[in-house]
């Protein structure tokens, strides 16, 4: 038969082609795309030497509540000269990537700036493609200052032009401008988020043992030795923390390795575990599908087939012709498929979040595009044999004596069709439950409490210039602009803050003690959010004061020393007694006591996830070396128009202080929201469309059983048989074969959810309440799917099935 033939024959029954073609298109392309995004983020190495090898070395508490305690450089130095497990090694500003005010020309904008030692590029193992990587001469006291940018910088800043070497970043807080030197290689995004690196020495200040650094800790980056694992390097850290002469802080901290990967790919790795999975379970159930399609349409074929056989035509010719017609929706089903997974890649790089790793390496991979074609080609073409070898063994006379019917209904292939639909139920099972958890776990999380008031909140970041250098002359900097920001007609509140919303590991931490404790008990004190707040913090973010009052402009030096404490904080000190009144102290010598005045509620500020146990300083009264340059500015109305006032409002100042950046708080919450978000849309559109397939496969299943049993649904009719107990008949057995799918998915949700639990927020895997709400609407889509059919069913006329004339 020729192709044209091949294709009229296979459109003859164009619900039949269409609805494969689109079972095969989904899975193809859904599973391609999300296996292209996997490929780029998870299985592609990254460009550095032996990845595998290199580790990030960090302290973290035992508890588990500070999870990177930076070292000193003396101690990074030390440190590599008493290892034994890491070969070469390298050290960067244990904050990562900070946000940096960047000067070009009249133009004042913000890139993410990663302090680096001189050999770090070394170390790794990475190449610039443009220009060269830092030395270890650029790191040393008075070498003259470069930089290195990311690809991804070089691209969004410099439209990659290869001009850019020698061209100068001008730091706005010191007027220092930095020359590029070179550009590193795509998919090199350590510390994650990094637009350039600079090295951390010469951009620190002072001389030998003077030299301040302008990072506040180091974590080490090395490359294991042949036979040191991740492991012997954290327990030769932990040693190194325990060591006679280590600092008190430093008691009760261990260390831990992470290999590089790991890092890069940070919160999103799990994610995508769990996607490609479920992106496998989808591409499986397309091919279940278009085998139960299959076997339908070929048992439905036996007339025909034992017709053509009749009249001359091989079972070899009868073979080939059926699996023709399958390769043929299978390359369809592949075509659409292919133009499916590049319209879902461009809609996930669309829909993913901004700091996704090495996203911009992101494209539709033909590799796996051809992988999951071929799989599906293979997959369609033998579930295509099996009724096509059957059907070319009947012969005439059998069909003619209606035996082709009882084939049709043979029982080895009802129970063939009947287990391949009832794991397709499973399946869907595991991929809607996981969906249900998700995305109950993404709207708990956008309903979580923050304990203060977010709406028309916009933070504000100064860019201080070389004017205002030094903690007196900001200070006083503050007390001239924030009236003049207050004046605006926009504004209803402003308050100075250190630190962003959600800004990871930026800000200020310690640990403060009472009088009566130990030193044993004081090295077992929470890890303490440190903040440094003007006397209107409360009033302008929204947090009530639960005890005692907040901060007036009394508290300033040479009054008693006070602070406010979070309600975590409080509880921890002094459990079921009153906070208010006790005092602190920070260590820092004889007298240096502080005084609760008051407990406030623990906000997520900081965190989304988790309200951190909070202590908050005075600014009058701060002995920090940083003042807080952000200003949290509350709008009387909609924020809308409040950034060009703030604009104009701190040129006016002058001083070289320029506005950086004005953020809606709203805009900011997206980040830490933006990952749930896709999880949950992801697993939902992929158990949608998990659904549609089981639906589409067990209506294939009933329907294929009503016509296989004519015969006898017509004796039961002509005996007696109501419409009502033939629809429940057919019914009850669709439901059967859905519900031992979903008793067996039920119990495979409940071991797989556990991977699940880094990534949930406020429910548990084990939900027994998601588990049954995703089995129920299955089961009901089950029905509908069975109910169909088996009214078709009640339509058979008595007579003309006992004639087998059906």
């Amino acid at each position: 038969m020729s192709f044209q033939s091949t294709i009229r024959t296979v459109f003859r029954s164009p619900g039949f082609a269409v609805t494969t073609t689109l079972t095969l298109a989904l899975g193809i392309g859904l599973s391609t795309a999300v296996f292209t995004v996997a490929d780029a983020l998870l299985i592609r190495r990254l460009p550095v030497v032996d990845q595998d090898r290199i580790v990030i070395l960090q302290g973290e508490r035992s508890s588990g509540e500070f999870a990177n305690f930076p070292l000193s450089l003396a101690e990074v130095r030390e440190f590599a000269m008493r290892t034994r497990t890491l070969g070469d090694q390298a050290f960067f500003a244990f904050e990562g990537a900070a946000p940096k005010p960047v000067r070009d020309g009249d133009r004042v904008y913000r890139m993410r700036r990663a302090l680096v030692s001189g050999n770090f590029f070394e170390v790794l193992g990475s190449r610039p493609v443009v220009g060269r990587a830092l030395r270890a001469d650029d790191d040393v006291v008075g070498a003259a200052p470069v930089v290195v940018l990311s690809h991804r910088a070089w691209q969004r800043q410099f439209g990659g032009d290869s001009a850019v070497l020698g061209r100068s970043l001008v730091m706005h807080e010191t007027g220092r401008a930095f020359r590029i030197v070179g550009v590193m290689t795509q998919g090199l995004d350590y510390p994650r988020g990094t637009d350039f690196w600079a090295p951390v020495v010469a951009t620190s200040a002072g001389t030998g043992d003077t030299l301040h650094l302008v990072s506040n800790g180091l974590d080490v980056l090395g490359r294991l030795r042949p036979h040191s694992s991740p492991a012997s390097a954290s327990a030769e850290l932990t040693s190194f923390f325990g060591r006679a002469d280590a600092k008190l802080l430093e008691r009760n901290v261990r260390g831990v390795a992470h290999p590089l990967p790991e890092l890069v790919l940070g919160d999103s790795k799990l994610a995508l575990i769990v996607l490609s999975a479920a992106a496998g379970l989808l591409l499986l159930l397309a091919c279940i599908n278009a085998a139960n399609l299959l076997l339908v349409r070929g048992m439905g074929r036996v007339r025909e087939v034992a017709v053509r056989t009749a009249l001359g035509a091989s079972r070899g010719q009868v073979v080939g012709q059926l699996l023709a017609e399958s390769a043929v929706l299978a390359v369809g089903g592949g075509a659409l498929g292919a133009a499916l997974a590049a319209a879902a890649v461009k809609g996930f790089v669309a829909l993913a979040p901004a700091g996704l790793p090495r996203l911009d390496e992101v494209t539709v991979n033909v590799g796996m595009l051809l992988a999951a074609i071929g799989v599906t080609v293979i997959a369609t073409l033998l579930f295509a044999l099996a009724p096509a070898l059957v059907t070319a063994r009947v012969e005439l006379q059998d069909v003619l004596r209606s035996a082709a019917r009882q084939s049709t209904g043979s029982r080895v292939f009802r129970l063939a069709r009947e287990a391949l639909v009832a794991g397709q139920v499973a399946m869907t099972v595991v991929v809607l439950s996981f969906a249900g958890l998700m995305t109950r776990s993404f709207i708990n999380l956008g309903r979580v409490d923050l304990a203060f008031a977010p709406q028309r909140l916009v933070i504000a970041e100064l860019a201080l210039g070389t004017d205002v250098t030094g903690s007196e002359k900001q200070v006083a900097l503050l007390e001239r602009l924030l009236p003049r920001v207050q004046a605006l007609a926009q504004v209803a509140a402003v308050t100075p803050v250190l630190t962003v919303p959600f800004d990871g590991a930026g800000g200020i931490y310690g640990r403060l003690a009472t009088p009566e404790q130990t030193p044993d008990e004081v090295a077992g004190n929470p890890i303490l959010d440190m903040q440094v707040v003007a006397p209107g913090y409360f009033q302008t973010l929204g947090v009530p004061v639960q005890r005692g009052r907040g901060f007036s402009k009394a508290d300033v030096a040479g009054a008693a020393p006070v602070v406010i404490v979070s309600a975590t904080m409080a509880r921890y000190y002094w459990p079921g007694t009153e906070a208010v009144g006790k005092q602190l102290t920070a260590g820092r010598g004889a007298g240096d006591l502080f005084t609760v005045v008051g407990v406030v509620a623990d906000t997520r500020y900081r965190d989304l996830r988790n309200p951190r146990p909070s202590v908050f300083f005075p600014l009058g009264q701060s002995f920090f070396p940083v003042v807080p340059l952000t200003l949290l500015v509350r709008s009387s109305n909609s924020p809308a128009g409040l950034v060009a006032a703030l604009t104009r409002a701190i040129a006016d100042e002058g001083s070289g202080v320029a506005l950086a950046s004005a953020i809606p708080f709203e805009t900011l919450l997206e980040e830490p929201l933006a990952q749930p978000r896709l999880n949950a849309m992801l697993l939902s559109f992929f158990a949608v469309t998990a659904v549609m397939l089981t639906a589409i496969g067990l209506f294939g299943v009933i329907a294929a059983m009503v016509r296989g049993r004519t015969h006898e649904l017509g004796i039961r009719m002509a005996l007696g048989a109501t419409q009502t107990s033939v629809r429940r008949m057919v019914a009850v057995r669709g439901l059967a074969i859905a519900s031992v799918g979903a008793v067996v998915g039920v119990a495979g949700a409940l071991s797989a959810s556990r991977v699940l639990a880094a990534l949930l927020f406020g429910v548990r895997p084990a939900d027994v309440l998601t588990l049954a709400l995703t089995t129920v609407s299955l089961l009901c889509v089950a029905a509908i799917a069975s109910v169909i059919p088996a009214q078709a069913g009640t339509r058979i006329d008595p007579a003309v099935a006992l004639r087998g004339d059906e």
